[in-house]
């Protein structure tokens, strides 16, 4: 039996009451001194799992899309590449050629190809969990295993996993599951952003005593304090199961004395302006718009991206909406772009430095779609450059910006906020420059921590690097905010930091003027903000931000 009561990390400011299904556990393989093999037929069932399994993929994928958004379904085309890669394939055939059964063939190929991503550093270690995801599928055609349907759980269940890919977690429904934990992962894992996203109770990085919960027990998920309760008691069953988060602020918020704090939501596909809405946005922080490259073969028209961003305007008609324009490299590919196969992508061509580059033309014809908007549509249009690192780049945006406006007809009616996302430490260095130029800069806590910290965010091994509440992260935004309000500009937050109510005094605190977030934390943190003495939460950051640890750090939050 568990001990009742198991700690983690914890994904969602909320909770769940359920029953638990495992997910994910291990594929019994054939003994191959057991089995008499026939070269030909074993080739057939596998050529069969590949197009069952191809066939499965497009499906979820186009759930997915349909669900949580086309961000998110892009992990599915990754899995079929994977599906399909010929070194794979041919590995496996010539195994199977040599006496193997197909499962075995399977596990092998597909293992050696684990074990060489598992060897490298950042997001490059991150397909290993990838190719377990398509080796498993496969193996469970090839077993006739039976499969947890993801996408079909009986109401009320809590998943629990060693992990869960970011497949897997875009399949879960709200509407039947209670939450999910998981032994690995931390709350920026792309598996805590789906559950934030999908407003799910969720708990990652419980560790090994999570694997002696049986299926079938009776679990609170809580989110909030990052515990798995096992066997809960009635009272505890009731307050988790009617827990529902704060009451939904619609008017904007200001601290006890007087401070006013936008708060706004991050939006990465259509799907998510409604909830946005409903959870009281005050508007759109960051509006990613590579939502609409993806799943296509050609990028999309001019006119395409106006009734995009037309469409988000009007829906905060007395709001503001960032639009980022496009952010692509990285983790993030679009196949027709011809993206270069870069030893470390997340230091190499991305952002701007593509759309000053072999996008120009893209970033020429996206400006003048956001700018046609801007002059057509309700609400207050905001652009933002992603991942600019130097002065000169931003000098070449605005350059492209200005060329734009004047290539369209209603450039007189056009009036458009501009800014610069603070990513790189380089930004942050520069901010007094940057913000000289623009209207405003948005900090990027998950990029930069990750830079600041040289830790990858999927890495486990770095994960307790990985946290914006280290003294070097919580500097560089100190040091943004004050160069950026020394130059009038106001300064906004839309990393997965500025969503964490436990922290929102700290940010306040630190002059954020913004904070954007996914939508279900919004509630929360306005009424953070509300529950905020500005004067107060200033001292206590000052001290905070020249901490020398992070156990300083919150220790000074907490007194």
């Amino acid at each position: 039996m568990a001990d009742r009561t198991l700690h983690g990390t914890g994904a969602t400011p909320r909770s769940g009451v359920g029953t638990v299904v495992w997910y994910g556990r291990d594929i019994s393989l054939p003994d191959p001194d057991d089995v008499k093999v026939d070269p030909e037929a074993e080739g057939r069932r596998f050529a069969n799992a590949v197009d069952t399994a191809r066939e499965e993929l497009a499906s979820e994928r186009e759930a997915t899309a349909e669900r949580v958004g086309e961000d998110e379904a892009a992990v599915f085309d990754a899995h079929i590449q994977f599906l399909e890669d010929p070194t794979i394939e041919e590995a496996v055939e010539t195994m199977i050629g040599e006496g193997q059964p197909a499962p075995n063939a399977v596990d092998a190929a597909f293992g050696e190809h684990i074990e060489q991503f598992e060897g490298m550093d950042g997001r490059m270690a991150e397909r290993a969990d990838d190719l377990r995801d398509v080796r498993d599928r496969l193996l469970r055609l090839l077993t006739d295993g039976e499969r947890v349907d993801l996408g079909d759980l009986p109401d009320g269940s809590v998943v629990l996993a060693e992990r869960l890919t970011p497949s897997d977690t875009a399949q879960l429904d709200p509407d039947r599951v209670a939450g999910f934990a998981t032994v690995t992962g931390g709350r920026t894992s792309h598996a805590s952003i789906f559950a934030r996203s999908l407003a799910l109770p969720a708990v990652v990085g419980v560790g090994e005593a999570l694997e002696a919960i049986e299926d079938g027990t009776e679990v609170v998920i809580d989110g909030d304090s990052g515990e798995v309760l096992v066997a809960p008691d009635d009272t505890e069953r009731a307050a988790a199961a009617s827990d529902s988060g704060a009451a939904v602020v619609d008017a904007s918020v200001e601290t006890t004395d007087g401070r006013h704090v936008e708060v706004a939501a991050n939006i990465g596909q259509p799907a998510e302006l409604k909830p946005a809405v409903e959870r009281g946005a005050d508007g759109v922080g960051l509006y990613r718009t590579e939502f609409l490259f993806l799943d296509r073969e050609t990028p999309p028209s001019e006119d395409e991206q106006y009734e995009a961003i037309r469409e988000t305007l009007d829906t905060f008609p007395d709001g503001r909406v960032v639009v980022r324009t496009l952010d692509i490299g990285g983790d993030k590919q679009i196949p027709y772009l011809d993206q270069p196969d870069e030893e470390n992508p997340f230091l190499g061509e991305r952002g701007i430095r593509r759309s000053l580059g072999p996008d120009s033309d893209l970033f020429a014809t996206q400006l003048r779609a956001l700018l046609r908007a801007a002059a057509d549509g309700a609400g207050d249009l905001a652009i933002m450059f992603p991942m600019v690192a130097t002065v000169p780049e931003l000098d070449a945006a605005l350059d492209a910006l200005d060329t734009a406006a004047a290539d369209i007809e209603k450039s007189d009616a056009v009036d458009v906020e501009v800014g610069v996302m603070i990513e790189t430490p380089s930004a942050a260095f520069m901010a007094g420059e940057l913000a000289a130029r623009v209207d405003f800069l948005s900090i990027g806590t998950n990029d930069l921590t990750q830079y600041v910290m040289a830790a990858d965010r999927e890495n486990e091994r770095v994960g307790d690097l990985h946290d914006p509440s280290h003294p070097g992260v919580l500097r560089a935004i100190h040091q943004t905010v004050t160069a950026a309000h020394e130059e009038d500009a106001w300064v906004g937050m839309c990393g997965e930091m500025a969503g964490d109510p436990d922290l929102t005094e700290l940010l306040v605190g630190l002059g954020l003027d913004e904070l954007s977030m996914s939508a279900v934390t919004i509630p929360e943190v306005k009424t953070a903000v509300s529950d905020t003495e500005y004067s107060t939460a200033s001292e206590r950051a000052d001290r905070a931000q020249l901490a020398a640890t992070r156990s300083e750090v919150h220790t000074t939050l907490d007194t």
